[in-house]
């Protein structure tokens, strides 16, 4: 399967948007960093929770470097989201020095 990706930048820009961001991480490195307003749900959890992925339009799914949120894209494009993944994820992010927040 074709996996759909943008890059930090271009998140940056759809986050300010207002675009839904989910991060697949597990809590505690959520909590270590992330970027502003995006949501938390477990790569564990996506199968679970897959009815709180919009599908009336593309959501970005981002983890620490790209591997898991990948994965979650393929899954969650089976079953009808249009959900793009974030090359280089987190690690990405930070090292292009954008908005970090921590905690939950």
């Amino acid at each position: 399967m074709d996996i759909p990706a943008i890059d930090v930048e271009t998140l940056a820009d759809k986050l300010e948007a207002g675009s839904p961001v989910f991060d697949v991480r597990q809590p505690d490195e959520y909590e270590e960093a992330h970027a502003p307003g995006v949501t938390l749900v477990p790569l564990d959890q996506v199968p679970d929770r897959v009815d709180e992925f919009p599908t009336d339009g593309e959501v970005y799914v981002i983890c620490k470097s790209g591997g898991r949120s990948a994965k979650a894209v393929e899954f969650l494009r089976q079953r009808n989201v249009d959900a793009v993944n974030v090359t280089g994820g987190t690690l990405a992010w930070i090292e292009a020095g954008k908005p970090v927040a921590s905690g939950d």
